[in-house]
């Protein structure tokens, strides 16, 4: 009955919000609220660039809010820990599945906590590393070797981690690349213009894979 009232929601929010992105507002002591430019310079970015028509500033939500079921993407970033209830787990995994989607970037610290609270959503399931041909790499933008490097930390190579269910990515997991930093306002990191291109292009793919499947 949950996941029957969940498709509703969403079928219905595909009349009213399908053009606004929301921020998941996470509890844990993580800093849910970092790199505030990056996701309104996407929605930007990709309004001029692949010809979405996305309100300007994202909502942010709780996990536990039956309002996630208006957005088809949740954004999650930070640097420190994510703890989800049962229930919030239960409602982001009837949102996946019902069609929502969910984008973790790690902001280099989250790591441990995303993946251990990614068990209790889904704990029979297990994050697979997205390979170059993927459509995400392939839509708007070409990426023939896969998630770009955005800042450099420790050396590691960029990994764009996802969970299938039928097919479609529901759950992305971009690792050791910063992406959404590349999407932050130009003077907060200073990066090179073609940096951040590199960066908003990327994000463009995603969200365009989104609204597409």
């Amino acid at each position: 009955m949950k996941k029957i009232l969940a498709f509703t929601l969403l079928i219905c929010s595909l009349w009213t919000n399908a053009q606004e992105l929301a921020i998941l507002q996470y509890k844990g002591g993580g800093d849910w609220y970092g790199n505030p430019t990056a996701l309104p310079n996407l929605i930007e970015y990709c309004n001029s660039e692949i010809h979405t028509k996305i309100s300007k500033k994202p909502v942010n939500v709780t996990p536990d809010s039956p309002a996630i079921f208006t957005y088809p993407y949740l954004f999650i970033t930070g640097h420190g820990n994510i703890y989800f209830s049962d229930f919030e787990a239960e409602n982001l995994r009837n949102y996946m599945l019902s069609g929502g989607f969910i984008h973790v970037d790690d902001n280099y610290g989250i790591d441990t906590y995303i993946r251990r609270e990614l068990k209790k959503i889904f704990p029979n399931k297990n994050l697979q590393e997205l390979p170059v041909n993927h459509p995400i790499f392939n839509s708007a933008f070409k990426f023939p070797k896969g998630l770009p490097k955005i800042h450099e930390h420790d050396g590691k190579r960029p990994q764009a981690f996802g969970i299938i269910v039928d097919n479609r990515l529901l759950f992305l997991y971009t690792y050791e690349t910063d992406l959404s930093d590349g999407w932050e306002d130009a003077t907060v990191h200073n990066d090179p213009p073609e940096i951040r291109e590199k960066a908003l292009k990327m994000g463009a793919n995603i969200i365009k894979y989104v609204f597409e499947n």
